[in-house]
C-alpha cells in the first residue's frame, strides 16, 4: 500500500516537472470530457423521444394522436415504436384476443412496431379489468419491457389505456407507473363543457406527483363547436397551468388516409417542443 502511495506521489511530481507530459495529460483530460459530454447528450437523446400519452377521461383520442405522432416520426426519418402497457376493451377475432387501439396505429403505417403488455377483453379500468380476468398488473414486467421496447426505437410512444388517476394495481395509479418510467407526459384533450374542469384536474395532480408535463395538444375540434368555448379551453389551461398547448387538431369526418393524417399533424402539432427537439427536416 506504502509502495504504490509513493510510487503515485512520484508519477505526480513527474507530471508536474514535466511540462510536456503535463500538456498532454491536459489533452487527454480534455479528450475524455468530449467523451463523456457526448456520451450523456446521446443518453439524453435517445430517452428525450420517447412520450406517454394521455388525457383526463376516456375517449379523447390518445390513440389517434399516437398514430398520427408515431406516423410522423417515421415519415421525418426517426425508427417508432408504440407501446400500450395495458389494453382494455380487447376484441377477440379467430380464436385470438387483438388490441384494437395498436391495430389502428398498424393500419395507418405496417411499419411501425407495436407491443402491449396486459390485453384485457373487459371493457373496464385496468384495475377492475384485471380483477375480473385473473390477470394481476404488474409494474415491474411493464417497467421491464419498456426497457427492452424503447431500446430497439429512435421513438417510443406511450399510449395511455385510461387517464393517469386510474388505478392499475393495489394502492398504483398509471400515475406512478409514469414516474417510474420517467416519462414526459402529453395531454390529450376534446373540447367539451366539462373538459377544463377535468383536464385542470389531471394536470394538477400530475404536476403533485413531480411529473414531466410537455404539453396539451387540443384535438377532435369539430365545426360546431362554440367558438367561445374552443377559445377558452386553451386559455385557462395556459392560465392555471402554465403547461402550454401543443396543437390544434380539427375533426376528421370518415376513414383517414395515412398522408392526410401526416399532413394534419404537421400542420396543426408543434412537434419539436412535444419531442423537445430541432428536426432538420422541418426546417427545409
Amino acid at each position: 500500500m506504502k509502495f504504490g502511495f509513493k510510487i503515485g506521489i512520484e508519477i505526480l511530481l513527474c507530471i508536474i516537472m514535466s511540462p510536456k507530459l503535463l500538456k498532454h495529460v491536459k489533452y487527454i483530460f480534455v479528450f475524455f470530457t468530449k467523451i463523456v459530454t457526448i456520451c450523456k447528450k446521446m443518453w439524453y437523446y435517445k430517452f428525450m423521444l420517447n412520450l406517454y400519452i394521455t388525457s383526463s377521461n376516456r375517449r379523447e383520442g390518445k390513440t389517434f394522436l399516437t398514430a398520427g405522432l408515431a406516423a410522423t416520426m417515421q415519415s421525418l426519418g426517426y425508427s417508432t415504436t408504440v407501446y400500450k402497457p395495458i389494453q382494455t376493451n380487447g376484441i377477440e377475432r379467430n380464436g385470438f384476443m387483438q388490441s384494437p387501439d395498436l391495430t389502428y396505429v398498424k393500419t395507418i403505417d405496417p411499419y411501425i412496431n407495436t407491443h402491449f403488455s396486459y390485453l384485457y377483453k373487459s371493457d373496464l379500468e385496468p384495475l377492475i379489468a384485471s380483477e375480473l380476468e385473473n390477470e394481476p398488473i404488474d409494474v415491474e414486467l411493464i417497467s421491464r419491457e419498456y426497457g427492452r421496447i424503447s431500446s430497439t426505437s429512435d421513438c417510443t410512444l406511450l399510449d395511455g389505456d385510461c387517464g393517469i388517476l386510474s388505478p392499475i394495481a393495489p394502492a398504483v395509479q398509471t400515475a406512478d407507473l409514469v414516474k417510474k418510467l420517467q416519462l414526459p407526459l402529453l395531454f390529450v384533450v376534446t373540447p367539451r363543457e366539462d373538459s377544463i374542469n377535468d383536464t385542470l384536474l389531471s394536470i394538477y395532480t400530475a404536476q403533485e406527483k413531480g411529473l414531466e408535463i410537455r404539453g396539451v395538444v387540443i384535438n377532435n375540434i369539430k365545426d360546431d363547436c362554440p367558438k367561445n368555448l374552443l377559445n377558452a379551453i386553451p386559455r385557462v389551461i395556459e392560465e392555471y397551468t402554465n403547461i402550454k398547448i401543443l396543437g390544434l387538431i380539427s375533426h376528421i369526418e370518415g376513414k383517414i388516409s395515412p398522408e392526410d393524417l401526416i399532413t394534419s399533424i404537421l400542420n396543426g402539432v408543434d412537434i419539436e417542443s412535444i419531442f423537445n427537439v430541432k428536426i432538420e427536416k422541418l426546417e427545409l
